[in-house]
């Protein structure tokens, strides 16, 4: 599995799964219907999404296959629950995942802003910590320092589990955008699904080109 190549509702969902396992350990494992809600909350979010009920199971139903989720409905249960394999899956300990969570939920931030969202999820006291655990990510593949944008004093640090390109659809409707020739994407591989089917793999490739052309109409509505 090539964690890199996370869809935008894949990275939401997982990052909600890791959150709420903490803050909301009463409702944990979480169902489709508090799995869209806290995707799709106005708080603790960026940017903030309006995916449906369909868009979160499919989301949920994949990071199953992949290894980083699973089914979790206990007996006589009326909804499916979804509960995160992150610790196994990507090995990492409670406050790596808690710094993950944040990056997944709120894109690129400041080690302060790191440090004030992971307060309910782990103990990181100093900004010395934040960075330890961020370089941990690195060297893990999983996360990055993104630099300094325009005007901004402080570096920035992003996770790299997927393509940072939400749909439109999702978060908004966009302004008109001038069409231009979109510049060629580079294919990555495409997580493979655990059964092997015929029929899987045919879906996981067509998701890989949506995906690519999201990224690419990201870039259109950019310019």
């Amino acid at each position: 599995m090539h964690v890199g190549e996370l869809t935008p509702p894949e990275q939401r969902v997982l990052g909600v799964m890791i959150e709420k396992r903490w803050t909301t350990p009463d409702q944990y494992p979480l169902s489709v219907n508090v799995l869209r809600m806290a995707c799709n909350q106005r708080i603790n979010r960026d940017p903030v999404t309006n995916y449906d009920e369909s868009t979160v199971r499919e989301a949920a139903d994949r990071l199953c296959r992949y290894g980083l989720a699973r089914l979790a409905s206990g007996p006589g249960s009326r909804a499916t629950k979804y509960r995160h394999l992150a610790e196994e899956a990507l090995s990492l300990g409670r406050e790596e995942l808690a710094v993950l969570a944040v990056l997944l939920l709120r894109g690129p931030q400041t080690l302060g802003e790191i440090k004030t969202r992971t307060e309910r999820m782990a103990n990181l006291d100093t900004l010395a910590e934040v960075e330890r655990v961020l370089d941990a990510l690195a060297r893990r593949g999983y996360a990055r320092n993104a630099g300094r944008g325009p005007g901004q004093k402080e570096d920035r640090f992003e996770q790299v589990l997927g393509s940072k390109g939400f749909d439109v659809e999702t978060v908004g409707a966009a302004p008109p955008v001038e069409v231009l020739p979109a510049a060629p994407v580079a294919q990555r591989p495409v997580p493979a699904p655990r059964d092997g089917s015929d029929l899987e793999s045919r879906v996981a490739a067509l998701e890989a080109e949506m995906a690519q052309l999201r990224r690419q109409l990201a870039e259109l509505s950019a310019r």
